[in-house]
């Protein structure tokens, strides 16, 4: 089911704290993007961020999961109520992101492109 455009703009208002947030079509749902960084999508009406090692600690219970059939897992994020985590989620998640992921034995850890998540 393709998510509404209500709720992307919905999405898009809450997560707007951590900058200017921009939505485009892609792969027939919409991917999300801050400051020209991709860190997440609205699929079946449902939030997804890219994993990274720094967000993981602002969320409750993270819960992976794939946005799409044979994407790779992201966190699925339920509250969508507290703007303020909301922007910091975003804010950690894109400066991760510009910084190419963390990096161990000479390899990217989070090495994804739009259609991965």
């Amino acid at each position: 089911m393709a998510s509404s455009k209500e709720m992307v703009d919905y999405v898009c208002d809450q997560l707007s704290g951590a900058g200017e947030i921009r939505a485009k079509r892609m792969f027939g749902e919409w991917g999300l993007y801050c400051g020209g960084v991709y860190f997440g999508c609205v699929c079946d009406n449902q939030l997804f961020i890219k994993p990274t090692a720094t967000n993981v600690d602002l969320l409750a219970r993270p819960e992976p999961a794939a946005p799409y059939e044979g994407a790779k897992p992201c966190w699925r994020i339920e509250d969508l109520e507290d703007r303020k985590t909301l922007a910091s989620l975003v804010e950690r998640t894109c400066a991760e992101l510009k910084q190419g992921g963390k990096k161990r034995n000479g390899q990217e850890e989070f090495p994804w492109t739009e259609k991965d998540c």
